[in-house]
């Protein structure tokens, strides 16, 4: 299989940022402060495929254009077609959705005081992101994370 694609995402589609990450892609995200041109080095530096809804940025670019959807699974959906790779059951949650960097395994007593005391269970893994410190772990909303993968794996636009 070849190597995943790695994202840049422009301003007006954080969510799907987010939910790029969580299926663990590489993903930039270009806040309002971002001019085009400043996306479009961003991308041939890094060698990321841009994610826009902007026409004009689609065209100087290697792009997914989405157009005005704003149905979120739609929106991956496209974005997983256009790039012929779908979401990887090993690759959920090894990226932060906050920040994008790498997760990494942490135990309980590294956790203990950044997350609320009934959450911290002995038979419970956590991850920890390895940039600002966000502790990720199975809670309630898992099956509905699992559910939008599921839903997603073998989508078509």
């Amino acid at each position: 299989m070849s190597m995943p694609p790695r994202f840049v995402v422009d301003a007006m589609l954080g969510s799907l940022a987010r939910w790029l990450r969580i299926f663990g892609y590489d993903t930039r995200y270009a806040d309002n402060a971002a001019s085009d041109d400043e996306i479009a080095r961003l991308a041939a530096e890094e060698g990321r495929v841009v994610v826009t809804r902007d026409r004009a940025l689609a065209a100087r670019t290697r792009s997914v254009l989405l157009g005005m959807d704003d149905d979120l699974d739609a929106q991956l959906a496209k974005v997983f077609a256009a790039t012929g790779q779908g979401p990887q059951r090993e690759a959920l949650f090894t990226r932060c959705s906050l920040c994008n960097e790498p997760l990494r395994e942490a135990g309980t007593q590294e956790i203990a005081q950044a997350v609320p005391e009934a959450v911290v269970q002995p038979d419970r893994s956590f991850k920890k992101c390895t940039n600002c410190g966000q502790v990720y772990w199975k809670g309630t909303h898992w099956d509905r994370i699992m559910d939008r993968f599921e839903r997603l794996k073998h989508a078509r636009p």
